[in-house]
């Protein structure tokens, strides 16, 4: 048993060899660790290896456009099992639909050469019944703090959950620093045992991205319809900020201001169906509904034309443990607000690609201002911004190390 360090010094007839390499993910839709997984895939396809990716569930409807483009294969197994039981268990169910995928995988696909399992690590003892594969696991944020355990009940089902998630991580990769310093507090027996976490930040596409031609008076929300991440924050934000253009003379440009609150969106979701409901309804409550527009499940082209023609973005999840969304903005020449805690703490850099707020109304709506009353600081926050994720976000980055770690992994399995 490694840790996952030490990935960069492998040989040269190592980073020659085809790998076949499997990818586990629980669901395929649209979402941050969606796009990481799937990003994956495409670099280490680059690379030269044969890559499958192995899940429950793909909406060719509504997913990335990679997944299917043909560049990888995407097998599905285990969509009619359960994602909930009358909306409770939700852990219990995602862990045995992973479950089935990794046995589908186990008995009938011959051995992959590494297999990388993203989120769910459950599955990996019964991967390891297959000891020519080397397996890394992805860890986005430990499961067991992601978990309510609020009754005795959610306490008992969820207690064995949590200590095979303890006793299955061994090769770890993280998506942050934060995320890092979580895993060796909640997991302190692979603490104990050396087994620390490497963090392999997630990346950005920068090419997708153009120089937009205006910086609009609209404000960007982008992220899933769940309340952790906190989107109401964004229209309380923007409430605040209206209120000030309601004191100003007629005509003022700061009263056509607008917001947009765009993300995933699964109807499957009992979440996402009330949520949006929520937001909608705070929207109207605050007088602004004729303001804010919502736009649900939009595809990759639509959300690249959102961030063209918005001033900045607002990122309100509050210690979230990376957060894509910071750097696709930042890519994509526009500042962004967001809270002063977790995975952006390491992405934005405050009042140089944008601000890190405390995570309330009237912070957001003081870093808003200042972007609306100076044009150009709004610019050169974009450009700066652009240089950044360009320097240290780029998918070229992410893919080389990421490569790097395989091909150690499967060197080790080697010797």
């Amino acid at each position: 048993m490694a840790a996952a360090g030490g990935a960069a010094g492998e040989s040269s007839a190592t980073k020659a060899k085809r790998l076949r390499v499997a990818v586990i993910h629980p669901d395929l839709g649209i979402g941050g660790a969606e796009r990481l997984i799937v990003d994956a895939a495409c670099q280490l396809a680059s690379h030269g290896h044969d890559v499958h990716v192995f899940t429950s569930h793909h909406d060719k409807n509504r997913c990335f456009e990679e997944t299917v483009s043909g560049l990888f294969p995407v097998i599905v197994y285990g969509d009619f099992l359960p994602r909930h039981v009358f909306y409770r268990f939700h852990a219990v169910c995602a862990y045995l639909r992973c479950l089935f995928v990794a046995l589908c995988v186990l008995l009938r696909w011959p051995s992959f050469d590494v297999i990388v399992v993203d989120q769910v690590s459950v599955v990996i003892p019964l991967l390891k019944l297959k000891p020519s594969s080397k397996i890394i696991f992805y860890c986005h944020f430990p499961d067991l703090l992601l978990a309510q355990h609020t009754t005795m009940l959610r306490r008992l089902y969820r207690k064995p959950i949590d200590m095979i998630e303890e006793a299955t991580t061994d090769l770890i990769l993280v998506n942050s620093k934060f995320t890092a310093a979580t895993f060796a507090r909640t997991f302190l027996g692979l603490h104990a045992r050396g087994i620390e976490p490497a963090v392999l930040y997630p990346a950005v596409s920068v090419e997708q991205f153009h120089e937009p031609r205006a910086y609009k008076l609209n404000f960007l929300s982008i992220n899933r319809f769940e309340r952790k991440k906190n989107l109401d924050l964004a229209i309380s934000a923007f409430s605040l900020l209206c209120s000030v253009a309601s004191k100003l003379p007629p005509g003022d440009a700061l009263q056509e201001a607008t917001l947009t609150v765009a993300g995933g969106y699964d109807m499957r979701l009992k979440e996402n169906v009330e949520y949006l409901e929520e937001l909608k309804r705070l929207a109207e409550t605050e007088g602004i509904s004729g303001q804010v527009k919502f736009v649900t499940s939009c595809s990759t082209s639509e959300r690249n034309e959102l961030l063209s023609n918005c001033l900045c973005v607002l990122y309100t999840p509050k210690d979230e443990h990376f957060g894509i969304v910071p750097l696709e903005a930042m890519a994509a020449y526009k500042p962004v607000i967001a809270c002063n805690s977790g995975g952006p703490v390491e992405t934005v850099m405050n009042e140089v690609t944008g601000f890190l707020c405390s995570p309330s109304p009237t912070e957001f709506s003081k870093a808003m201002l200042k972007l609306v009353n100076d044009h150009d600081l709004a610019v050169r926050m974009g450009k700066q911004a652009r240089d950044h994720v360009v320097q240290k976000f780029s998918t070229k980055t992410f893919g080389d190390l990421l490569n790097s770690y395989v091909l150690n992994v499967h060197h080790e399995r080697m010797e």
